[in-house]
Parts: structure tokens; C-alpha cells; sequence
């Protein structure tokens, strides 16, 4: 079962960082290309928060855009968002999801809990 695989997240207080790392699979690298990380919070729908494509452009929800960036490693086939100057309402569960190979499935995601 070939999967995505979210890690990084944590519990933090207002203000503070957290960087969340997304892991594609070996040999399926080039799935890293194109990748959005999405989040939900309990009792809300999911919502989107960045992108980063393959030409490397990066597009972020207005909500996160000045306090969230995209990266990716190709060497590392991993995606990651730093987030800084985290806020509550950033709490949610985190998931990453690969547009360049719609198939392959999210992870279980990872939990950000800001207080």
C-alpha cells in the first residue's frame, strides 16, 4: 500500500514554529513534483493551505500566506511546510496530498495543536 507519510507536527504555543515533513515512497519520486498540504480541524471541513509545483511556484491560502513556506528536497523526496508565528486557529490535522499522482493516498496526517 503505497502511501504519503506526514510527520512533524506538535503542540506549541501562539507564536511559535513547527515544521511538518511529507515523505513520498521510494521510487516514486517524482510524485514529489506537485504536492498540496491540506488540514481540518475537528467539526470543520478540510481546507487547503499551499501547494508547491513543479516549476516551483508555491501558492499559499490567504490565511497562512506571510507565515507559512513550502519546500521540497528532491534528493530527500520530501515536502515541507515551516510554519512560524502559529496562531489557534492553525490547529488542525495536517495532510499532504500529491497532484502529480493523484492515487497514491494521504497518510494518516499529523496533529497541530497551537495554544
Amino acid at each position: 500500500d503505497v502511501q504519503l507519510v506526514e510527520s512533524g507536527g506538535g503542540s506549541v504555543q501562539a507564536g511559535g514554529s513547527l515544521r511538518l515533513s511529507c515523505k513520498i515512497p521510494p521510487g516514486y519520486g517524482a510524485c514529489s513534483s506537485d504536492v498540496s498540504w491540506y488540514r481540518q480541524a475537528p467539526g470543520k471541513e478540510r481546507e487547503f493551505v499551499s501547494r508547491i509545483r513543479s516549476d516551483g511556484t508555491i501558492t499559499y491560502a490567504d490565511s497562512v500566506n506571510g507565515r507559512f513556506t513550502g519546500s521540497r528536497d528532491d534528493a530527500e523526496n520530501t515536502v515541507w511546510l515551516h510554519m512560524n508565528s502559529l496562531k489557534p486557529e492553525d490547529t488542525a490535522m495536517y495532510y499532504c496530498q500529491s497532484s502529480r499522482c493523484p492515487w497514491m493516498r494521504s497518510g494518516q496526517g499529523t496533529q497541530v495543536t497551537v495554544s
